[in-house]
Parts: structure tokens; C-alpha cells; sequence
């Protein structure tokens, strides 16, 4: 465990005022005074523990690296920095020392094409980039001729350069450099950094065309820290594991700083091993990581003897009707329209009733099965907030049952990121909690252009969500076009399609333009749909298709590991009838009448595929459906699906 992370008695925390921040740069200067011996970013060091420098110290070293930039590289105030880096803790030192001498960092991970450095490099004009490895740098140099503005290269690993026009440094050569010079310079800077200057540009992935630059500003951070609902304290302990220059996983970072809480940083491969060590208290996270914890559970369950099974399923099932029964008590389960009075005491009776039944067994079932599968994170997290695309409702609720609190947050990067998200006293499954403050919302109805909020009657009723508040982006950097398609007077367009529910929470239910329109003219939304599918323990990945097409399809990826009677791999699976036969049963099963599915929206054709959708070819860096990729790259097989 971690020194000072919750193993030690209940101390005096001081706390940082955040409703009088200026700028992020005024939050790293007051957190080395207010959390000055606390610990900050930690990594794995050569024995094995975690550790990192004090947030005084990471201050401090940050301060020298600014004062090196600007006295060696020339660095303007507002300039653009590039940093193609992952996490780890020098990419907060630069980002410290960007942000410091009250320029703004243009973030990307080591991932990125050539084409993606080169795009985003001469887009954003920069002339002074941060380069991480041999591997980023080999990528980076591979394009050089076509970076006509790059001038300084700031070397954070030890690289093999060849001859180049550029001036290459050392990061740790600067910062002993910036030891020896004054400050003063750069802390005036910090002073006169306004809310409206540039923070970060962020390169989205996108799904079609060119990156678009967001333009993220001090005030658009700043007022999500100072609207956070949750309570962190020096005492907390998250564990990074999303790429640092999202903005989800960034947001949380800063936050964290405001709190002077411990940013512990691991990878996939070593993740299982460090939530042991590490103890996390807290972490942001995407829906595939639970996913792929959900399968692993169910993976060793399915091994272990037929008592080991039954217990599970029996705790399993217990939580769920005890837990909900709770929620129904504490007006958290999910209710679209509002419920009368008679029905509401109703409801609540029942629930009491159900607990009293319950709860001796739940409570022995939960000492003797869960609190393993718990312990498997530290057997200390508090909760984790999941965001980057829908939670499935299935592990949604298995993990919120088993007592391991995913709170469903909904955001984008346009939007700094949070709009809302689900708070402890409003865990509502199935939604994504209530409005962050300070955010206005509008739904408007998308075929006749009418506002169903604010009005009268809007309960159940879909739109096309609007959004106005201090996180909104102040626009696409270079591109008024695309900036005008999606903000007016203030008002940012998701492109999502929402419900307020009776809970006063958001329920995002699909994409206005992955809205299919079949040929009968029923409108499909595809999200919930393809949610529902992914309960299949047979299926990885799909997609719904159908736009202009009588009926809809679905893409397919089968899950190798539970059809491996079927073939070796997934190119023999997807040739195997047997398994064919299986995966469509289970498709009819999910998308029924029972299950609430329309006749409309049932599946009418099916076709597997041999691969796995991968990053930056099916997928978003984030994970999501590039689904007007998809539909390209499988042309063929869905226009055999409407033969």
C-alpha cells in the first residue's frame, strides 16, 4: 500500500478553495503551498513500490522546466506545445511547465500515425515538441520535411537522433538548465493567464475526415473543478489507466491535484497486479475495461465445481433483488414517467418486504462470495466513474449489485468533459446521472425542430440534446465551419439523443445521426439495441445496420473463447453452422417482445466476422464504433445480408 493513502488514522485535511481559481496554472502553484508534502504522480519504481515526488516538488520541477523553455526554446506566452507521450509522470512535469509559462500543450499518445504527428503538429503550429520514445520519435523524424515549423525537440527517453535540422533536447538536461535561472519571468506569466486563454488543444480521433482541434480554455477547466460533487480528499488514491491526453482521464488528473489526492499510473499488462498493490480508492474508466473484468469473472466461474457455480449465481442474484429493492426504497431505480402516490407506497411496501425476506441470506452469501470478487480491486474502491461510451446494462447492474459502485458519467471532449454523471445518493442504473452544475440542457424534437425542454410534458419523450455551460469548448481551432455546425449563441450540440427521466437524471438512448430510418419510415436506434446483443456470452463486438433497407442487419464479431467447441479461431467459427445457429438463436432471444424490442427493430439478417475490431481501424481511440468505417470496410458482407 501506499505511505499516507488511507492506512493511516484520520487526520485534518486542508482544502483547496477551487471557487476563486483564475486559471490551471494558479491551481498547480496552490496546490505545492496547500498539499506541499503530500505525495502527487507515482510509478513503479526498481523495487517494485510506488512512489513520486511531493506536489511542492513536481511544482517546483515543472517551474524549472518552464523557465528552461522560455530561455532556451523561446517559448511564447500562448504558443502551442506539442507532447506525444503516454502516462507517466514527466508528462505532467511538461504539462507543468507548458502550462506554467502560460503557453497551451497540444497532447497526443505515442500511438498516433505519422500522418496523425503530421497533421496535428503543422495544424496546430508548433514549433516546440515533446517526444516520448525511440518508437515516437522514429515515427516523427519519418515526416520531418513535411514539419516546416518544428524547430526545438524535447527528448523525454533516451533516443538514437540522427542528423536533423531540429535542435533536440534533453528533458532532464533542461530541467537541470532551468535550476540555475530565476523564475520570475514565468511566475508573472502565471499571473496574467486570463479564463478565456487556451488551456489544451485535443485532437479528436473522429470517425470520418481530418482531427478536428478542440479548444479547450482555463475557464472551461477550472469550472469543472469547481463544480465537482464528489469528495476527494489528500486521503484518496486513484489509479490511472485511460490515456492521459483524453480529456476524461485528464479532467481526473487535475482533479485530483485540486484534491491533493495520489495518481498511481499502470497499463493494461499490469493492471491486475498493480490494483493490489496500489489499493485504488478511485479511477476513471471505460465500459470495455469492465467488460473485459465481467468476462473474466464469468470466465472462472464457468471452471470452478458446480457448488462454487451455484453459490455464485445464488449471491449474485440475492445482491441484485436486495440492492434493488434498496434503490426502489432510496428513489433510484429507474423511472421514465413519474410514479403516483398509490403506486410509489406500493412500490416501497413491496421493497420492505423484500429485504426483510432477503437479507439474512444476502448478507451471509455476500460474506462468503463477493467480498472476493471485491477484493480483486484493492478491496478498497469507493467507486469508479465509467465513461467514454455506454456502460451495457448487464454489467452495469452486476457490478453495481456486487458492491462495486460504477457510476455511469457522460461527457465530451467538446465539453471539457462532464455533463452529468451518476452521484452516490443518485445512482440510477440505466442512467447517466444528473446535470453537472452550471449546465443548461435543451431537447429538441429532431424531426419538427420543437423544444420538448424546457416545456410541460417531456417525461419519455426523445430529443436531440443541447447544451450550454461554462465547460462548453470555445470552438474548433482553424475551423469556423465545424464550429458552426455545432455551437449557436452558447449552445453546443451533442448529436446525442436524451430522456429526462422522472429521477431528474439523463438517459442517453442514441445518436441523432446513427438514427437508421428503414424503408417503412420507422426510426431505429441502434445503441440500445446493440447494448442488449452484447449480453450474449457468444458475442464480442457488433453493430446494427439497415439505413434505407427493410429490415435491419447485424455485424458480428463472435467471442472465440466461449465458442471454442466450434474452431480454433474465429475465421473457423464464423465458418461453422453450428455456431451460426447458436449466436442468431441468442440474437431472437435478446431482441424480443419480451425483452420491450418493437417488431421493427428485431434483427432480420446476421453476419459474422473473422476479426476483432481493433483502435484506429473499427474502432475510436475511445473505443467506440466508427460506424461509417465499419460500414465501408464491410460493404460486401452486408450487402449479401440484403440479397
Amino acid at each position: 500500500m501506499i505511505p499516507g493513502a488511507g492506512n493511516e488514522p484520520r487526520r485534518y485535511f486542508r482544502r483547496m478553495d477551487k471557487t476563486t481559481l483564475k486559471n490551471v496554472a494558479e491551481l498547480y502553484q496552490r496546490a505545492a503551498v496547500i498539499y506541499a508534502h503530500e505525495k502527487s504522480f507515482l510509478t513503479r519504481n526498481k523495487t517494485g513500490a510506488f512512489d513520486g515526488p511531493s506536489y511542492k516538488e513536481l511544482y517546483e520541477t515543472g517551474l524549472d522546466l518552464a523557465a528552461a523553455l522560455v530561455a532556451v526554446c523561446d517559448l511564447k506566452p500562448r504558443e502551442h506545445v506539442a507532447i506525444l507521450a503516454d502516462n507517466r509522470l514527466e508528462w505532467m512535469i511538461a504539462d507543468y511547465a507548458v502550462i506554467l509559462a502560460g503557453a497551451a500543450d497540444v497532447p497526443r499518445g505515442t500511438d498516433a500515425t505519422p500522418f496523425d504527428m503530421e497533421y496535428i503538429v503543422n495544424h496546430a503550429g508548433c514549433r516546440i515538441v515533446f517526444i516520448e520514445n525511440q518508437a515516437a520519435w522514429d515515427k516523427f523524424a519519418a515526416v520531418a520535411e513535411k514539419l516546416p515549423a518544428v524547430e526545438h525537440v524535447v527528448l523525454i527517453d533516451a533516443v538514437k537522433v540522427a542528423e536533423t535540422k531540429w535542435q533536440c533536447h534533453s528533458m532532464q538536461d533542461l530541467i537541470q538548465e532551468g535550476k540555475k535561472l530565476p523564475k520570475e519571468k514565468v511566475e508573472k506569466r502565471i499571473a496574467g493567464i486570463e479564463p478565456n486563454d487556451l488551456f489544451t488543444l485535443i485532437y479528436t480521433s473522429g470517425t470520418t475526415g481530418a482531427p478536428k482541434g478542440v479548444m479547450l480554455t482555463h475557464g472551461n477547466i477550472v469550472s469543472q473543478i469547481r463544480n465537482l460533487p464528489l469528495g476527494f480528499t489528500q486521503n484518496d488514491v486513484m489509479l490511472s489507466i485511460l490515456p492521459v491526453w483524453h480529456i476524461f482521464e485528464r479532467a481526473f488528473e487535475i482533479i485530483s491535484i485540486a484534491s491533493g489526492a495520489k495518481t498511481a499510473y499502470t497499463n493494461v499488462k499490469n493492471l491486475k497486479a498493480d490494483i493490489q498493490t496500489v489499493k485504488p480508492t478511485f479511477m476513471a474508466s471505460a465500459p470495455r475495461l469492465w467488460e473485459s473484468i465481467y468476462n473474466g469473472v464469468m470466465a472462472r466461474v464457468a471452471e470452478g465445481s458446480p457448488l462454487r457455480r451455484g453459490l455464485f449465481r445464488a449471491a449474485v442474484s440475492l445482491s441484485h433483488v436486495y440492492r434493488q429493492a434498496l434503490r426502489e426504497i432510496q428513489g433510484q431505480n429507474l423511472h421514465i414517467l413519474p410514479q403516483g402516490f398509490l403506486s410509489r407506497f406500493a412500490a416501497v411496501a413491496v421493497s420492505l418486504l423484500t429485504i426483510l425476506i432477503v437479507f439474512i441470506p444476502a448478507v451471509l452469501l455476500n460474506a462468503l462470495v463477493l467480498t472476493k470478487i471485491r477484493a480483486a480491486t484493492g478491496g478498497r474502491l469507493r467507486a469508479t466513474i465509467s465513461g467514454g461510451g455506454a456502460l451495457p446494462l448487464h454489467i452495469d447492474e452486476f457490478f453495481n449489485d456486487i458492491g462495486i459502485p460504477v457510476l455511469e458519467g457522460y461527457g465530451m471532449t467538446e465539453t471539457s468533459p462532464i455533463i452529468s454523471v451518476r452521484l452516490p445518493q443518485n445512482a440510477v442504473i440505466g442512467t447517466v446521472g444528473p446535470l453537472y452544475k452550471e449546465t443548461e440542457i435543451r431537447l429538441i424534437d429532431i424531426a419538427s425542430g420543437r423544444t420538448i425542454f424546457p416545456g410541460n410534458d417531456y417525461f419519455g419523450k426523445k430529443g436531440e440534446l443541447h447544451i450550454k455551460g461554462p465547460q462548453v469548448m470555445a470552438g474548433y481551432y482553424k475551423n469556423p465551419e465545424a464550429t458552426a455546425k455545432v455551437l449557436n449563441d452558447g449552445w453546443m450540440n451533442t448529436g446525442d439523443v436524451a430522456i429526462l427521466t422522472a429521477n431528474g437524471c439523463l438517459k442517453i438512448v442514441g445518436r441523432s445521426k446513427e438514427t437508421i430510418v428503414l424503408t417503412n419510415g420507422e426510426n431505429v436506434e441502434p445503441v440500445p439495441i446493440e447494448s442488449k446483443i452484447l449480453e450474449s456470452p457468444y458475442i464480442e463486438q457488433c453493430m446494427v445496420v439497415g439505413q434505407d433497407q427493410k429490415f435491419l442487419g447485424l455485424l458480428v464479431v463472435p467471442r472465440a473463447e466461449a465458442l471454442k467447441q466450434y474452431g480454433g479461431d474465429l475465421s473457423a467459427i464464423v465458418a461453422n453452422e453450428e455456431a451460426k445457429k447458436l449466436i442468431r438463436a441468442d440474437i431472437a432471444r435478446l431482441i424480443s417482445g419480451e425483452n420491450g424490442f418493437k417488431a421493427f427493430e428485431r434483427i432480420g439478417g446476421v453476419a459474422l466476422i473473422g476479426n476483432l475490431w481493433e483502435k484506429d481501424r473499427e474502432l475510436t481511440a475511445k473505443l467506440s464504433l466508427r460506424r461509417h468505417v465499419i460500414t465501408e470496410m464491410y460493404a460486401n458482407e452486408i450487402a449479401r445480408m440484403y440479397q
